[in-house]
């Protein structure tokens, strides 16, 4: 079953040919409130490792001009959080390999000064002024501060099957890999950002994790998820559901595949999986993505042999941000890569009954966890 934990999967994978040309990251979204005001702020905290093997004693940024004419490839922990709405930002932090301590194996982690990422516990800072921001551009970070120390549980899990298994990770044969070990999160404890406290609650916080690693990114690259979920049918709210879908154009022993996803819904105990490496399940899926003058808008369908998810997710653009990495390669990809962690929107689920589609159940989603972007057009895939 595809919510199966797996705390292999989220070692870290930076071996063999990944470690001169590979990223591994472990991503946290959650919601906090604010203590002053009451009021709801959607948070992101993120671990990114690149390239160990090409590491010096201090952090090699890509995007530094030099290194760019040069192409001396990026090597670094870069540790990345902020928050979507109002007040959106991401801000980064930098360290060399040199200056870190990974434990590759399960139970993973990462320690660095002032910083600290398992799969139960999250610690960091990272404070950057507007003068740093505007003197180093290669930081790809905007100006600020914050602080947090969480505990986290991961609940469900959306293991994608044989993609990430053993042999599939031996052997490196996907460009880009996804598992998510908690699709469904709750985090507690405390942030503090620029100056104001926030409380992370485990039955509010509507928390996400996962992990990507590989040798480059997709394009397009799509993410949904969320567990914030009503039914339309009993009007309740249902603590034991979460929706996940993500991909683009994933790549194997580098050939592409046409525009395919994975998807997964855990509905109250019951799951349905759109997987397209299990081709005995008759996965498909269509998707397209919108932007409006306020908006992005996702619209995707899934089905299999047995069912179809039908999905429209909607967020406001003021409330999103452009997130920023560069590949292995120090070449920043994305310019426009759309970000949030407040989407709405709508989930269909049905089933099928000799040609027919009976509907199981219409879900009001919020908290939606939402990504977009494809490559740039003067960027080169390969």
């Amino acid at each position: 079953m595809f919510n199966k934990h797996d705390p292999h999967r989220n070692e870290c994978m930076l071996t063999g040919d990944f470690s001169a040309k590979g990223y591994d990251w472990w991503w946290h979204s959650f919601t906090a409130i604010e203590d002053a005001s009451g009021k709801e702020v959607p948070f992101f905290i993120e671990y990114y490792l690149i390239n160990p093997a090409l590491a010096k004693k201090e952090p090699v940024l890509g995007q530094l001009p030099s290194n760019k004419a040069t192409g001396e490839k990026p090597s670094y922990l870069m540790v990345k959080a902020g928050c979507w709405g109002e007040n959106r930002k991401q801000l980064h932090r930098f360290f060399s390999w040199k200056e870190i301590d990974v434990h590759y194996k399960a139970p993973w982690s990462i320690l660095a000064e002032g910083c600290f990422a398992s799969d139960t516990e999250l610690r960091g800072k990272i404070e950057l002024s507007k003068d740093e921001v505007k003197s180093h551009p290669e930081y790809m970070s905007d100006a600020g501060y914050i602080k947090w120390d969480l505990k986290v549980d991961k609940q469900i899990a959306f293991n994608v099957g044989y993609g990430t298994s053993p042999l599939f990770r031996r052997m490196k044969a996907f460009e880009m890999y996804w598992h998510a070990e908690g699709m469904k999160s709750q985090y507690r404890g405390k942030i503090q950002m620029d100056g104001k406290n926030y409380t992370v609650f485990p039955d509010t916080c509507f928390g996400y994790a996962d992990k990507n690693w590989g040798s480059g990114f997709t394009s397009p690259w799509l993410w949904l998820s969320s567990n914030d979920i009503i039914s339309q049918f009993s009007h309740e709210r249902l603590d034991n559901t979460v929706f996940d879908i993500g991909g683009g154009r994933p790549k194997a022993f580098g050939i592409p595949f046409e525009r395919k996803l994975l998807g997964a819904l855990w509905y109250e105990g019951k799951g349905y999986e759109y997987n397209f490496s299990k081709f005995w399940t008759m996965t498909r899926q269509k998707f397209s993505v919108k932007e409006t003058e306020t908006e992005i808008v996702w619209y995707v369908e899934l089905q299999n042999v047995h069912s179809v998810m039908r999905t429209e997710i909607h967020c406001q653009k003021k409330d999103m941000i452009f997130v920023n990495y560069e590949d292995p390669e120090g070449i920043k990809r994305f310019s426009r890569l759309w970000n949030g962690g407040n989407g709405s929107g709508t989930v269909w689920i049905y089933r099928k009954d000799s040609g027919n589609l009976i509907l199981i159940d219409e879900l009001i989603v919020g908290h939606v966890g939402c990504e977009y972007g494809e490559f740039d057009s003067d960027v080169n895939a390969d």
